[in-house]
Parts: C-alpha cells; sequence; structure tokens
C-alpha cells in the first residue's frame, strides 16, 4: 500500500462519497459546460484538501452531511480559483494537463469559473451553510488579496520576510486553514476548537508554502535547482534571507540579476550558488520544520489520538514531498 493510500485508508469511504456527491454538485444542462466540467472532476489531484476536511471532522464528532457539502465548497471555489488563474498567468498547464484556457480559451474560463464559483454559493445557500460559506469566502478574500500583494511587491523587489510571510499566510495557507476549520464546524466544533483547527491548517499552509521555495533551490536530494521563482522574479524566503544578510555590492548584485538578467541562466546559477553558501536555504529549512512543528503541537492537544496520528502523517507527507 502506497504511503498516501495508507493515510487515507480510515477516511476511504467518505472519499469515495465525496467524489460522487462532487461529480453531482458539478453537473450542468448546458453541454459545453458539462464537457467542461467532467474533464476538471477526471484531472483532480490526490484530494489532499478533502482529506483535511473529513479528518478535522473526525476529530470533534464525526463526518455529517455538511462535512460533505463543505469540502465540494472548499472545492468548488478553489477550483475556480485556479481556473481564473491560469487566465492570468496565462498558463496552458496544470499538473500535466492542459489548462482550460488552453483548450477552450480566456472567455470561456473566464465564464467557467464564474460558474463554479456560483456552484459554491449555492450550495451553501441551500443547505443553510453560512457558516461554512463564511470560513470559505474570507479564504477566497484572502488568496485574491495575497496575489495582489504579491504582484504589488514584486515590481521594487523590496521584500521584508514579515512582507512575505503576510503574503504566504494570505495566498497559500488560507486555503488549507479553511479546509480544517470547515472539517471542524461541520461537525459542531465550538469557536475556540474551529480557530484552534484554523491555526492548524494555517501552519501547515505556511510549511508548504516553504517547502515549495525550497523546490526552486534543488534542496536536499529533490535534484537540480530550477530557478523558476527567479526567472518570475519571485522573492521567496531563501533569497530575502539572503538579500538581508549580503554585503551591499552582493545584494546589488542579485537585485539587478533578478530585475534585469533573471533569463540568464548563468546569473540564476551564480545567485542560486549564492544562496546555497550563505545559509539562505539552512535558515529556510528551519523555518519550515517550525511552522511544521507548531502544526503538531495543537495535533498533540486532540483526544482522538487515532485520528490526530493519521492528520501527522498527512502533514509529514505533504511537507517531505520531493515535488
Amino acid at each position: 500500500m502506497s504511503q498516501i493510500n495508507n493515510i487515507k485508508q480510515p477516511i476511504a469511504n467518505e472519499l469515495d462519497l465525496f467524489e460522487d456527491k462532487f461529480k453531482i454538485a458539478m453537473k450542468s444542462n448546458v453541454a459545453l459546460l458539462d464537457t467542461i466540467m467532467t474533464y476538471i472532476v477526471k484531472r483532480k489531484g490526490k484530494q489532499v484538501r478533502p482529506m483535511f476536511v473529513f479528518y478535522c471532522a473526525k476529530l470533534f464528532g464525526g463526518v455529517t452531511d455538511a462535512t460533505y457539502r463543505g469540502a465540494s465548497l472548499v472545492e468548488l471555489l478553489h477550483t475556480a480559483t485556479l481556473v481564473h488563474d491560469d487566465v492570468v498567468d496565462d498558463s496552458d498547464e496544470r499538473r500535466g494537463f492542459f489548462s482550460i484556457n488552453a483548450l477552450w480559451k480566456n472567455k470561456i474560463a473566464v465564464l467557467v469559473g464564474d460558474y463554479l464559483l456560483s456552484k459554491g454559493l449555492l450550495l451553501a445557500i441551500r443547505n443553510k451553510d453560512f457558516q461554512l460559506l463564511e470560513i470559505v469566502s474570507t479564504a477566497v478574500e484572502q488568496m485574491s488579496e495575497g496575489e495582489l500583494l504579491q504582484i504589488e511587491k514584486a515590481r521594487n523587489l523590496n521584500l521584508s520576510e514579515e512582507i512575505y510571510y503576510d503574503i504566504i499566510r494570505k495566498k497559500t495557507a488560507s486555503l488549507i486553514a479553511s479546509c480544517c476549520a470547515i472539517g471542524a464546524a461541520s461537525a459542531g466544533a465550538n469557536e475556540e476548537q474551529i480557530e484552534q483547527m484554523r491555526l492548524f491548517g494555517e501552519c501547515i499552509g505556511i510549511a508548504f508554502q516553504i517547502k515549495d521555495d525550497l523546490l526552486d533551490y534543488g534542496e536536499e536530494d529533490i535534484g537540480k535547482p530550477t530557478g523558476i521563482d527567479l526567472k518570475e522574479k519571485k522573492l521567496t524566503l531563501p533569497i530575502i534571507y539572503t538579500i538581508n544578510h549580503a554585503d551591499k555590492t552582493t545584494r546589488n548584485f542579485i537585485i539587478n540579476s533578478i530585475k534585469n538578467h533573471n533569463t540568464d541562466k548563468k546569473r540564476v546559477a551564480e545567485v542560486i550558488k549564492y544562496v546555497n553558501e550563505h545559509d539562505g536555504i539552512k535558515y529556510t529549512r528551519k523555518a519550515m520544520v517550525e511552522y511544521k512543528e507548531k502544526a503538531l503541537t495543537i495535533l498533540a492537544l486532540q483526544s482522538n489520538r487515532e485520528i490526530a496520528d493519521k492528520l501527522a502523517m498527512l502533514v509529514e507527507y505533504i511537507i517531505d514531498r520531493k515535488h
């Protein structure tokens, strides 16, 4: 049994049932829309977000009908943001598959994103799941703010660690935080417990994004550095730490390389080498582990040890990934 299947085992039935319910939630009477919805369902990933929803529900009494709707709500609104992201980024690919805009062009992709958004809103409103809707809508609001904040700050390449964390807390961590909060809320957890799980998810999301930053530098045995973030002028934690601790000449060289020579492979390789040699990677790894430990500390407080242990395995799985 693969590691991910082992982690899924206690909620395998719930995940199967969720897949069926999610397909129904995506249905449309318009043939073109239905074709696109079928395509989206077929290319779904490892179900990590629904796993967090179901496990967090099991921590606080068990899975209910509201849990399934909560998981669908997260997936519908998240998929809507991904479809729109691909249009914004002019991206032709998403997880090895053609993006919606690559196959059906931008106009249809934007309308599909709007459709998914409305499906999520209606699913929550028709079932009076207002608390769940508020949790997910807050995450979508933060994701949009995070993206815009990153665009705004990327222009002058002047980024502090504080702003970096603000960006990833909003852009990446808010979604995983909403999965965990929704799971707890759907099972009848109180406000304090819901907030505790939201924080748990936020810590995982931050650690997850920091891991992403490390992958760009060919961290440990993962392989050759890609430097994609540098080519896209994205300032991530390894480079922020290095710039803030370099002498003036080196700092100017790094900033100039990212601003004006980000497509020059030799210059990008020099920057990556400098980051590696001046503790940028070591510092970033330490930060990632600290956030992971914060998440595991919250889990250690939960009374349902069997479920908490599986959740801990899921945390380790997504942080230890190789790609």
